[in-house]
């Protein structure tokens, strides 16, 4: 057995694409169908197998609370330094790193992302001090 994507559905494919871009993925492939009304973005981080789909239906629809979806996770080189890129993006984190260990960030579809140190920094600032913000 292999693990292959995960799917989410998202309502702005151009921003959900940035943000996971700010995270390291690429686009690997994409696929319309103009009969299902649907488009497909698969992303990875370069060298790993498992992708990101992002479906993209076409007719709007409401996903609250991610269809009772958990959350991503990505281990990550250096856990202050993807926080500060994401935060001088815009993006919101939702739990900061305060270990030196673990963070949470949302898509703009509200999917919540964990990301985790590989291995365990020091605790430093601002992040040692930053409360939470919104839900994660």
């Amino acid at each position: 057995m292999k693990y292959l994507h995960t799917m989410i559905r998202v309502t702005d494919p151009d921003a959900t694409l940035r943000f996971f871009e700010l995270l390291g993925l690429k686009e690997t492939r994409r696929m319309e169908s103009e009969q299902g009304r649907f488009t497909l973005i698969y992303l990875a981080a370069p060298g790993d197998d498992p992708e990101v789909e992002l479906t993209h239906n076409w007719d709007p629809e409401d996903y609250a609370g991610g269809r009772n979806f958990g959350h991503l996770a990505y281990r990550v080189d250096d856990i202050y330094e993807t926080c500060q890129r994401l935060m001088d993006n815009g993006v919101t984190i939702n739990r900061p790193p305060r270990d030196g260990h673990m963070a949470f960030v949302r898509t703009p579809d509200g999917i919540s992302i964990e990301l985790l140190q590989d291995g365990r920094l020091e605790p430093a600032e601002p992040w040692a001090s930053m409360p939470n913000t919104g839900a994660w």
